[in-house]
């Protein structure tokens, strides 16, 4: 498990390949716009590495979908 110190560095680096990522003309929002679509991605990656998924089936189910 890393430490709070290496998952720091770690978002520190990943934030900078963002940034370097983006074209020149690149605003604010457009900055913050793939700073939450990383965050989202990581989290559902987080949730699946955990087990916290659901099947097709079951959401069909839940939502009474054929």
């Amino acid at each position: 498990m890393p430490t709070a110190s290496a998952k720091r560095s770690r978002v520190k680096t990943e934030a900078i390949k963002l940034v370097r990522g983006l074209p020149a003309s690149s605003t604010w929002d457009d900055l913050m716009y793939r700073i939450y679509v990383r965050q989202k991605i990581e989290a559902g990656l987080a949730d699946f590495r955990s087990g916290r998924v659901h099947t097709h089936a079951s959401i069909r189910k839940e939502f009474a979908l054929p």
